[in-house]
């Protein structure tokens, strides 16, 4: 068993070398932080290389306890390439799920490269910023839960046997006298705006009713994707629609994402955030083989019709009349003319 970076050296020698497991562990195991400070730990999957062992899934869920809470997520140097749920804190901020894995699997540190390339995400947290009461440390700690799971990657989805280690935390009881913030001075300095990317549009009779979907994703390598949006931008207001206009009709959303134009009369567009605030837009304009008329287009074009009808058909009722009316008229000028005059 290969020992987390982090994890002492006395536990891995308790443990032993006899079991061969793929791990999870947080980086850095033990650490120790003033009250007010922030840290950024890191979730990590080692595999059993000496077996070539590969895992392409991973879900589960972080605890922590004592005076932290978790503040934020980033994906931003994951080996995972794929979320199923990105790491998502719960609204009392007690626990982050997450679910996510990468095509092939991950089977261990390429061969040269001295960095740790196994990072799964990154979480940001922060200790309580009041003093201790009774003066004292405190300890907390983040961990993984029982339902925390790894897939291995051969074909029939079969679970890994799995090691996790948490990551213990000592907090002073005062207020150190600089505020540590690294996350905060990492989002500061991130001015590089996600990956370029494409939209990729489908469609599936077995899957979502068979309604038009689109798919997307990008990576953002500084502090991560913080969202997506969408927008469906008709063609009509094509020519006076300003996408770029602070009240623009952003959706947030995820992919794979369900048009709610299904007539593909619109053009879509997809912009990616960062934690910074950094955005790129993708933009993918619907083929016009595809594009199919709406209900409502089909309403205005046949109240379109109607209306020319109506005003054809009047013009034509109107020329009739006006026409007998000047024959009726030169009638009654010509016997006018020629009637004898009146007997006295």
């Amino acid at each position: 068993m290969k020992c987390p970076v982090g994890i002492a050296l006395v536990f891995c020698l308790l443990v032993g070398s006899s079991v061969e497991a793929a791990s999870l562990y947080i980086d850095p195991g033990i650490n120790t932080i003033s009250r007010g400070d922030a840290l950024q730990l890191s979730v990590r999957l080692d595999t059993d290389e000496s077996i070539g062992e590969c895992v392409n899934a991973v879900e589960g869920v972080l605890t922590f306890t004592g005076p932290i809470v978790p503040v934020d997520v980033s994906t931003g140097d994951s080996i995972f390439s794929i979320w199923v749920e990105p790491p998502t804190l719960s609204a009392d901020r007690t626990q982050i799920t997450f679910a996510g894995g990468i095509p092939n699997g991950y089977c261990g540190r390429v061969d040269g490269d001295p960095r740790l390339t196994n990072n799964v995400f990154n979480v940001i947290i922060r200790a309580d910023s009041m003093p201790a009461l009774d003066g004292l440390e405190a300890s907390a700690s983040v961990s993984f839960t029982s339902q925390t799971v790894a897939y291995l990657n051969d074909g029939l989805g079969t679970v890994a046997e799995l090691e996790v280690f948490p990551s213990n935390i000592t907090v002073l009881p005062q207020v150190g006298e600089f505020i540590a913030d690294p996350w905060s001075e990492a989002i500061a300095e991130d001015t590089i705006a996600p990956q370029a990317f494409s939209i990729q549009l489908s469609k599936d009779s077995l899957a979502y009713t068979g309604r038009y979907i689109v798919s997307f994703n990008t990576t953002d390598k500084q502090t991560g994707i913080d969202r997506y949006e969408v927008m469906e931008e008709p063609f009509g207001q094509f020519d006076a629609f300003s996408w770029g206009r602070a009240d623009a009709p952003w959706i947030e959303t995820r992919s794979p994402h369900v048009l709610q134009d299904q007539t593909l009369n619109s053009i879509i567009r997809v912009r990616a955030v960062d934690k910074a605030g950094n955005v790129y837009v993708a933009t993918y304009v619907p083929d016009e083989s595809l594009r199919t008329l709406s209900f409502e287009e089909f309403l205005t074009y046949l109240l379109l019709g109607m209306l020319v009808l109506m005003l054809a058909l009047g013009s034509w009722v109107f020329g009739r009349r006006y026409q007998q009316k000047k024959r009726e008229h030169a009638l009654a000028s010509i016997q006018s003319q020629y009637q004898p005059p009146t007997q006295q």
